[in-house]
């Protein structure tokens, strides 16, 4: 029981936690789930909708979060998929989302797992039209870049992500934070405040996310990995380290 008597919070919407919050209690954690982000439906669904009715206009459909998959088919309604356009993901948990509604041989990256890995592969220099399935607002990163590359790119925005209201504080002790994104790092602190954040390490998927934890003055943030197995090895792998 690596992580015996280890209270660990878990900050991923409530809906994408259980996987991780899982292999903590496995290995003898205590997961304390606190989602700093939740996800809404958008607040008007036509446009998104109206993107889905074209989508045999597209070569390649880009989804960014297991939540843009999630959504999207929910506002698809039953809609059949078109047989030739491709599907990518930006990380592991992405794909298996689209593995799970039956779109099989889904371009995602096997290492770095967010949208500079996946735009580093060959299969990504073949997208001519593409559009991208996100939460509103979200990061232009990759849109940009493929553009830049003479792809024609559009938005389908399928729902929000909102900083939660009145979610209960975790009680007691807190020997460590998990965190997904910069967004739902700066959530955190803004619930919690910096100084009890700044009390236990932070464990991040990626290093943008390490920047942001910087920025904010907190401890050093130790790198893990976007999937629930590369969080709860570096978890493992620190605690044991700390003994």
């Amino acid at each position: 029981m690596p992580l015996a008597g280890k209270r660990i919070v878990v900050t991923r919407p409530r809906e994408l936690a259980q996987g991780l919050a899982a292999l903590i209690a496995q290995a003898g954690g205590e997961p304390l789930l606190f989602p700093t982000i939740e996800i809404r439906d958008v607040e008007d669904p036509a446009a998104a909708r109206a993107l889905l009715a074209r989508l045999h206009e597209f070569d390649l459909a880009v989804f960014v979060s297991p939540s843009a998959v999630r959504k999207a088919f929910e506002l698809a309604a039953g809609r059949e998929w078109p047989a030739r356009l491709r599907v990518a993901a930006v990380g592991s948990g992405t794909r298996r989302e689209l593995e799970s509604r039956g779109l099989l041989r889904v371009i995602a990256p096997t290492g770095r797992a967010d949208s500079e890995g996946l735009l580093a592969l060959p299969e990504m220099a073949e997208a001519r039209r593409v559009v991208i399935f996100r939460g509103a607002g979200g990061r232009e990163w990759l849109g940009e870049a493929l553009a830049a590359r003479g792809a024609s790119v559009e938005y389908a925005e399928c729902y929000r992500r909102e900083r939660p209201t009145a979610a209960p504080v975790p009680a007691g002790r807190v020997d460590a934070f998990c965190v997904s994104s910069g967004e739902a790092l700066r959530n955190l602190v803004a619930l919690l405040g910096r100084e009890r954040v700044a009390q236990a390490p932070v464990f991040v998927p990626h290093e943008r996310v390490a920047a942001a934890a910087r920025e904010l003055g907190l401890r050093e943030p130790v790198l893990a990995g976007p999937a629930d197995a590369e969080m709860l090895a570096a978890l493992v792998a620190y605690f044991r380290g700390a003994k």
